[in-house]
């Protein structure tokens, strides 16, 4: 980069040595940031970059060559349309898990949601996300991680969701004692010894990755306590990955719940969203023991 002032010939010089699928775009919002400009003003320019940017932004290059994901060195990642910040004590939110609220839109649009939980919260991704399209609802997110309650409460407080977003360490919801309206969950459902990319193995946390030899574990804990933590009426989506969809309706099923898939923008099925089945009519139901 030496020598290079012009942005666009930085942002080319960039983008053919940085790892990845955006290379294009992780450079923009390195140069962006190296610069305290928003991507679009960035692109929109046409001053010289000084020195003291060009230094910087080469040295944010060295750290995304590493493959330190471009949300860590940010600090920050958008979702749902908020500023989220990000550590690595929390996975970075992906656009993917955007399907969890849009389907949670189209469920509710008729009820709003007064109580909201979010399993596994993390950043607080997901209830925070809820919580701005919802402005009367409360929300209780949980984590097994003190380090990532610590991420979501803060997020929380910049959002302006310090009053109506409480969080918690606890293991799923063994310390939960209420019924919710709405309940989220994204849980890791990446089978153990999983080779990832590296932008992931790295700098995520395992803990929030791997569920188990097929990646199930997590909801054949949860899927059982659904029913006593859903209000009447009230939905719980699950986030899962590919090739679970036909096990997760089955342990559902088990666990007396009708499961539906929802797909995400890419046509992937993505979310299993469940509510308490209904009992069958006296007289209707199968005799204990009948085939």
């Amino acid at each position: 980069m030496e020598g290079l002032t012009d942005r666009y010939a930085l942002l080319r010089a960039a983008a053919l040595i940085l790892p990845g699928d955006t290379p294009r775009l992780d450079a923009e919002l390195l140069l962006a940031h190296a610069l305290g400009e928003a991507r679009l003003v960035m692109l929109m320019g046409k001053a010289p970059v000084p020195d003291e940017g060009v230094a910087l932004f080469c040295a944010l290059l060295a750290r995304r060559c590493t493959h330190e994901p471009v949300a860590h060195i940010l600090g920050e990642r958008e979702f749902w349309s908020l500023a989220l910040m990000v550590t690595p004590e929390v996975l970075v939110p992906r656009p993917d898990s955007e399907t969890l609220v849009a389907e949670a839109l189209a469920r509710r649009s008729g009820a709003a949601p007064g109580l909201i939980l979010d399993l596994g919260t993390g950043s607080g991704a997901l209830l925070l996300a809820a919580l701005s399209e919802w402005p009367a609802a409360i929300g209780v997110g949980v984590d097994r991680s003190a380090g990532a309650i610590g991420v979501a409460r803060a997020n929380a407080a910049a959002l302006g969701f310090g009053t109506r977003a409480h969080f918690l360490v606890g293991d799923w919801a063994g310390a939960i004692d209420a019924r919710f309206d709405l309940v989220f969950c994204n849980p890791p459902y990446i089978p153990d010894g999983t080779v990832l990319m590296p932008d992931v193995a790295l700098h995520e946390p395992a803990l929030a990755l791997f569920g188990g030899a097929d990646g199930l574990d997590p909801y054949h804990i949860l899927f059982p306590q659904i029913s006593g933590l859903l209000a009447d009426a009230g939905v719980a989506l699950f986030e899962f990955g590919e090739g679970q969809a036909e096990p997760l309706l089955a342990i559902a099923e088990q666990a007396g719940l009708e499961g539906q898939i929802a797909h995400d923008l890419g046509g992937r099925p993505r979310v299993i969203v469940l509510r308490v089945a209904a009992s069958p009519p006296m007289g209707l139901g199968k005799p204990s023991g009948s085939v």
